[in-house]
């Protein structure tokens, strides 16, 4: 037989199948880290529409430059995508009670599942039947955590949950190298006013 021609990123498992419209919602942080996922489902042979959230980025001019490089990997891609739509206000209010929490403490999980809340009610609304995210190619974050939270959402909607582990052999190098190659805007913080005060 000949070379496998499966992605070395993560792990893929039995997907279910969906006959019209984009299969697989991918929720994509920032455009640098979506780079490797995105491809990789794509050359797995499976639907992917991809999908940015940023209400959590701070202040309005970063979330544009985050926004347009995310619309540049989509069309250098030539995939759908959607938009949710920006409100910082809302992300500021739900998260204001944790304002004095640490970096990757009870504030990044709630950021995490408001995220994927949003991606699993997208996702519904254009008959997707699969959630997955690029969050976990990122070495600053906990792939357990996230996973775990998406596991729990998509079941909450009826989703089936893609569980990866982008970082894994190398993964970050290459979405560093490919967003490079595309010319990507590349941010130097997560994203929050939290984490921008940090920075």
């Amino acid at each position: 037989m000949g070379g496998s021609k499966e992605p070395s990123y993560g792990t893929r498992e039995n997907i279910l199948t969906h006959k019209t419209g984009p299969m697989v919602l991918l929720h994509v942080c920032c455009a640098p880290d979506g780079t490797v996922p995105w491809r990789s489902l794509l050359q797995e042979g499976l639907p992917v529409m991809g999908f940015f959230y940023g209400s959590n980025i701070h202040p309005a001019g970063e979330y544009e430059k985050r926004k347009n490089a995310f619309l540049k990997l989509a069309e250098a891609l030539g995939a759908p995508f959607s938009l949710e739509p920006y409100e910082p206000y809302l992300w500021i209010e739900k998260t204001r009670t944790l304002a004095s929490e640490k970096e990757g403490g009870a504030r990044c999980r709630q950021c995490f599942e408001m995220q994927l809340r949003a991606s699993a009610r997208t996702a519904l609304l254009h008959g997707c039947t699969c959630l997955c995210t690029t969050l976990t190619i990122s070495p600053h974050k906990d792939p357990s955590l996230i996973n775990s939270i998406g596991r729990r959402v998509s079941m909450e909607y009826g989703l089936q949950w893609i569980e990866r582990v982008w970082r894994k052999n190398s993964g970050f190098i290459a979405s560093i190298k490919e967003s490079h190659r595309l010319d990507l805007y590349r941010q130097h913080y997560c994203g929050c006013c939290y984490s921008v005060r940090r920075r």
